[in-house]
C-alpha cells in the first residue's frame, strides 16, 4: 500500500468571546473558525511493529515528550482498540506549526491521524467511531475531524456561513503559552462573561467579513498578554503592514492579520520576517479548502 499524506491545518479562532463557565471547570466558548493553508502533516505507512517519529522544523519542541503522550499516537491506539485493527504501521508527523501557539497543532494532528487511518483501514470519515475517538481525546480535536469552518458552540461542529477566500499572515513570537495558564489568569482577572454572537449569515465579501469580525474579540487576548508581552509586539508589528485586522488567535501566542490580496500578504510577511528573523512567521490564506485566486484563473 501506498504512503498516505494527511494534513493538518493549523485553526484560527477568528474570534473568540468567553461566554460562561460549566461545572466541570472548563469554558463555553463562542468562536468562529477557520482553517489555514498552512499545517503539519501526517504520514502513515505499512510497518511490521508500530512506530513514531517527528520530523520537521518544529520537531525540537516535542524532542523530550514520551511518544505516549502525544495525541497523534493517543488517536491511533484508541480507534485501533474501537475497531479491533493492529497498529501495524509507521506515523510520522512533520511539525510545521509551533507548540502550544494557538492554532490548535495537536488537536489538528490527532484529527488528521484519523482520518489518515480511516483511509488505510478502509473507513468512512464519517464513521461515528472516528467521532468517538476524536470527542475522547478533546472537544478541539472533535472540531478539527471535518475541516470545515465552524462556531464551537456549543458542540464544536455546529456549522458557520461560508466564508470567502483571504490573504492572511500568521506570526508566532518563538515561545509557547500553554492553555490552561491562559485560562488561570483569565479567570483570575475577574472579566466578565461575553455574550454569544454567531454569524447568521455569510459576510458577502471581505470587507464585510473585517467589519463584522472588528465587532467582537479575542477575550484571552489581555491575560496571554500580561503572561507574554511579546504578543503586543507581534499586534503592533502586523499592524504596521497594510492589513485590514490583526488578532491572536486562541489562547495565543500566535496572531494573524488579514489582508486585501495576496501581493499585500507576501509582501507583509517577507518584510516583518527581514526585521524579525527569530520569528515564525508564514503567509497564507482561508479557508485552506478554497482555491487560489491564481488557481481559479488558470482553470479558465
Amino acid at each position: 500500500m501506498a504512503i498516505i499524506h494527511e494534513f493538518a491545518p493549523a485553526k484560527l479562532n477568528l474570534y473568540l468571546h468567553v461566554t460562561g463557565r460549566r461545572a466541570d471547570g472548563y469554558h463555553d466558548l463562542d468562536s468562529l473558525v477557520a482553517f489555514a493553508s498552512v499545517g503539519d502533516q501526517i504520514q502513515l505507512e505499512p510497518a511490521s511493529v508500530f512506530s513514531f517519529a517527528i520530523e520537521g522544523p518544529q520537531a525540537i519542541a516535542l524532542a523530550h515528550e514520551p511518544a505516549g503522550k502525544n495525541l497523534v499516537v493517543q488517536a491511533a491506539q484508541a480507534l485501533a482498540v474501537l475497531t479491533g485493527n493492529t497498529l501495524d504501521l509507521k506515523l510520522t508527523l512533520i511539525k510545521n506549526l509551533p507548540v502550544a501557539s494557538g492554532i490548535g497543532g495537536g488537536s489538528s494532528d490527532a484529527a488528521a491521524t484519523l482520518r489518515a487511518l480511516a483511509q488505510y483501514w478502509e473507513l468512512a470519515v464519517t464513521d461515528p467511531l472516528l467521532r468517538d475517538v476524536a470527542a475522547q481525546l478533546g472537544q478541539d480535536v472533535l472540531s478539527c475531524l471535518v475541516v470545515e469552518n465552524n462556531y464551537l458552540i456549543p458542540s464544536g461542529t455546529a456549522p458557520a456561513p461560508e466564508l470567502t477566500y483571504t490573504d492572511c499572515v500568521l506570526i508566532n513570537p518563538g515561545k509557547a503559552l500553554p492553555t490552561p495558564t491562559v485560562y488561570k489568569a483569565y479567570r483570575e482577572s475577574g472579566a466578565a462573561f461575553s455574550p454569544v454572537a454567531q454569524l447568521s449569515e455569510a459576510p458577502r465579501n471581505l470587507a464585510a467579513l473585517v467589519e463584522t469580525l472588528r465587532a467582537r474579540r479575542n477575550d484571552l487576548y489581555e491575560p496571554a498578554c500580561r503572561l507574554m508581552p511579546e504578543i503586543q509586539n507581534v499586534i503592533t508589528a502586523l499592524e504596521g503592514t497594510d492589513c485590514l485586522l490583526a488578532r491572536m488567535s486562541g489562547s495565543g501566542a500566535t496572531c494573524f492579520a488579514l489582508y486585501s490580496d495576496h501581493s499585500s500578504a507576501c509582501a507583509a510577511a517577507a518584510a516583518l520576517l527581514t526585521v524579525h528573523p527569530d520569528w515564525w512567521i508564514e503567509q497564507a490564506y482561508i479557508p485552506y479548502r478554497k482555491s487560489t485566486p491564481e488557481a481559479l484563473a488558470a482553470q479558465g
